[in-house]
């Protein structure tokens, strides 16, 4: 991360600062490609670097698994990055991205749950489904992971160990 000069969003009483800069991983399938092609353009102009794993071209017989596994690869090996999986409903992309190890992907919602995803389990990866939210909204649940940070709390940690030594016995 770098701290060249904040990036200001302002929305609906809603502003996010970031005074720094991420790397962010990005993946769709086809339902998910108008938004990801937002996305990487906002997340962009916020002084974001964005690496698109796919898909590259809207093909309407795509298979998800295929981006978002890729994604899910790149944010566990580059770290201190985030990734972001689109597709209809979040709901696939989200499993698909989970099946890497050290993957912690949260289907976002809303502003809360994507907040809740960082802050509680340290989510790296969110789900957004792109046929559930306008621009406005998914670009607010965007932000809202962005920006928000673990809490680090005793009992939130205890159970990211727990899951980690799951994925570890079976590896």
């Amino acid at each position: 991360m770098s701290s060249d000069k904040p990036s200001v969003i302002m929305r609906e009483e809603v502003i996010v600062v970031h005074t720094w800069t991420m790397r962010i991983h990005l993946a769709s399938d086809h339902a998910g490609f108008d938004l990801k092609t937002e996305l990487s353009a906002h997340l962009t102009n916020q002084g974001h670097e964005v690496i698109d794993h796919g898909a590259l071209t809207y093909e309407p017989l795509d298979d998800y698994p295929t981006m978002c596994i890729a994604c899910g690869e790149a944010v566990v090996q580059d770290f201190g990055s985030l990734g972001i999986v689109i597709g209809g409903s979040g709901n696939g992309e989200q499993i698909a991205a989970n099946k890497v190890s050290g993957v912690r992907a949260a289907l976002a919602w809303n502003e809360e749950t994507a907040r809740l995803a960082r802050q509680h389990n340290n989510a790296n990866v969110v789900s957004i489904g792109a046929r559930m939210h306008c621009l406005e909204d998914a670009l607010t649940i965007v932000d809202a992971f962005i920006a928000e940070e673990f809490s680090e709390d005793e009992r939130h940690q205890r159970r990211i160990n727990l899951l980690a030594q799951y994925e570890a016995a079976r590896a």
